[in-house]
């Protein structure tokens, strides 16, 4: 597909705000019209997202005080990318030190970009199974509740609002399709350091 006609591009860029995990820029851009514009957007490291599935059925969520929005929200486990970072050690670290579980077989599913409009933050999304529980390695300053739920209260929660992250919303619909069948993922050895899918 040819896009050259949608494409903008940069002719100055200006950083804004440089902090210990985010940065801010505004960029001047040429339209494909000719005309000029500005565009204001955050660097993000990107991360990781993890869809924890117990032998049950059920699935490993957390709770946790987002400050932005002033709310305890219920997530899947996630955690930035640290620089140079494989997505897999990512996920299964992240699982690990926010949740305590460790899996056996792990799939890459995806990744997504989740606002487009205004951050280049992607996040990766991957399932994990076969999973054991050991103790959490919670980084100083981190406060979190680890529950579980069926497939259906997720759901739930989802339709009614109690989740609303973005991350969460996406992994339930991948969770739905994967368990229907519909759309199959690749399970590699969870000691693999190589992505799977």
């Amino acid at each position: 597909m040819d896009d050259l006609h949608l494409k903008e591009e940069v002719t100055a860029s200006e950083l804004l705000f440089k902090g210990n995990f985010l940065q801010a820029k505004r960029d001047t851009v040429r339209l494909p019209d000719g005309h000029t514009a500005t565009r204001e957007y955050i660097i993000h490291p990107g991360a990781v997202v993890v869809v924890p599935l117990l032998d049950d059925g059920r699935v490993v969520l957390e709770r946790q005080f987002r400050y932005p929005v002033g709310h305890v929200m219920t997530e899947f486990p996630a955690g930035k990318l640290d620089a140079g970072e494989d997505p897999l050690l990512c996920g299964q670290r992240e699982l690990l030190e926010e949740t305590g579980y460790t899996a056996t077989e792990w799939a890459h599913a995806g990744a997504m970009h989740l606002a487009v409009a205004y951050s280049t933050e992607i996040i990766h999304i991957y399932f994990a199974r076969g999973l054991s529980l050991g103790a959490r390695q919670l980084d100083h300053g981190e406060f979190l509740d680890v529950i579980t739920a069926t497939p259906e209260d997720l759901a739930g929660w989802c339709r009614d609002g109690t989740v609303s992250d973005a991350k969460t919303l996406t992994c339930t619909l991948w969770l739905q399709n994967v368990l229907s069948g519909a759309w199959t993922l690749d399970w590699k050895n969870g000691t693999s350091p190589d992505r799977a899918g």
